[in-house]
């Protein structure tokens, strides 16, 4: 995308509502812009962050065999009434009728709906297990939306369901849940700890969040470092194999992992000093098995071996997709603007010609951004060296291609890491092949 022709509306003054560095640096670098309170508008680049982190959940989800599909955001509030939590929810809950008095909602959460689409269908323990998930807008009428998308009124979420025929089922089902949302948020390019959560009044030991780290975050963590030595990606795991997912999930929760919540100081007196982390956390994912709770308030039943019904046991997995962009700008930024993990980066990298006009420079710069039009960002505009350093800094791509008069008559370019700072001089072949575009 030629900057020129690009709606990237960045900011040089920081919005007096944003509060936190995510908010600011969203506004700023153009990624979004706020129509109502605690709701957004994504703009194109914005835009192409949500897609990039979507595709990588989609790519782990399925991985471990769970389906995708696309629930409504508008549900009947009959589904709510037979689950019991239509007038138990609260004020959060937009409540809305349409012109033949028929009540309904705006989907906070879809755990009714998903039971109410697979009891309609599946009727069989034969047909377990099932996995089912999607990415989809949600709302929640939060009293104070604040820190921007971090704590918005309307959002998008990835949420997942599993059906089983057994508690022993579930616990499998959940533990390639975990795996799965562990190697997603390692390619996401961040560290999200899982932490043992409450269960309320379920009881049982089968909830856990995630936690990316991060100044700003809103709980207090204590871990194990081996925690963080770990390559969820490369490590070998049958998911058909329940002892293969066992022993998986010993080497995560055999390690000291909480929030201030749940923190046991006797617990965490035992891990050695060296390897003690604390730190601050933002959730950005959440995984929690409810056994029965729905298929029994809704009356879903399967038949089992012996031809008597049961309901099936679920669990439900949740990780927030936009929060997800503010928490990596929380955990991934410096004064200068953004510093986005290449996996999720807008562009992989902006193109910065500091003499539009130069017949070397024009051409060196046509030549780099039509090898991968797509993913590079041109700054054609007729601006000063130091606006486009700037803005090139505060969008934060992972790389910075910087082609001068000087270079461009040898042949090269100045080839800038974001993360880094680091500077190379290049052949524009070698700085191609650098950032993987070659």
């Amino acid at each position: 995308m030629r900057l020129t022709k690009a709606f990237q509306p960045t900011l040089k003054e920081v919005p007096a509502e944003a509060q936190i560095a995510s908010h600011r640096l969203m506004l700023r670098a153009g990624l979004v812009r706020q129509t109502a309170s605690g709701i957004y508008a994504w703009l194109p680049a914005g835009l192409r962050v949500l897609r990039n982190i979507e595709q990588i959940i989609r790519e782990e989800q399925d991985a471990i065999g769970a389906q995708e599909v696309l629930m409504p955001t508008l549900q009947s509030a009959e589904l709510w009434r037979r689950s019991g939590r239509y007038d138990a929810y609260g004020p959060e809950m937009l409540r809305i009728q349409d012109r033949h008095g028929r009540d309904l909602l705006y989907g906070p959460t879809n755990e009714e709906m998903i039971t109410d689409i697979f009891g309609s269908s599946v009727k069989s323990y034969k047909e377990l297990p099932k996995a089912l998930y999607h990415i989809q807008w949600k709302f929640r009428d939060e009293v104070r939306p604040r820190f921007g998308v971090m704590r918005g009124r309307e959002f998008l979420m990835k949420d997942a369901y599993s059906f089983d025929a057994s508690y022993e089922g579930a616990v499998a089902s959940y533990r390639r849940m975990m795996l799965s949302y562990l190697r997603i948020f390692q390619r996401l390019g961040v560290r999200a700890v899982p932490m043992v959560a409450d269960t309320g009044p379920i009881g049982g030991d089968l909830s856990h969040e995630f936690l990316v780290l991060a100044p700003t975050g809103e709980s207090a963590v204590f871990f194990d470092a081996a925690l963080e030595e770990q390559d969820w990606l490369s490590r070998p795991v049958d998911c058909d194999d329940a002892q293969s997912l066992a022993t998986f999930f010993s080497t995560v929760t055999d390690h000291y992992a909480a929030t201030d919540e749940k923190h046991d100081e006797a617990e965490w007196a035992k891990v050695p000093d060296e390897r003690k982390r604390e730190g601050r956390g933002i959730e950005v994912g959440h995984i929690f098995y409810f056994g029965t709770k729905y298929t029994a308030s809704m009356g879903i039943e399967v038949s089992g071996p012996d031809g008597a019904p049961f309901h099936p046991h679920m669990g439900s997995y949740g990780v927030g997709v936009s929060r997800l962009v503010g928490a990596i700008i929380e955990a991934s930024h410096d004064d200068a603007g953004i510093i986005w993990p290449a996996s999720v980066a807008p562009y992989r990298a902006a193109i910065l010609n500091l003499r539009q006009g130069d017949e070397a420079c024009d051409a060196i710069c046509d030549r780099i951004y039509g090898t991968d039009p797509e993913n590079m960002l041109y700054d054609d505009r007729s601006e000063r060296a130091g606006v486009k350093f700037n803005d090139a800094d505060l969008m934060g791509h992972p790389w910075q291609i910087i082609v001068g008069p000087r270079g461009a008559k040898e042949g090269k370019v100045e080839l800038k890491q974001r993360a880094t700072g680091e500077r190379f001089e290049l052949s524009v072949e070698d700085a191609l092949a650098k950032i993987g575009a070659a």
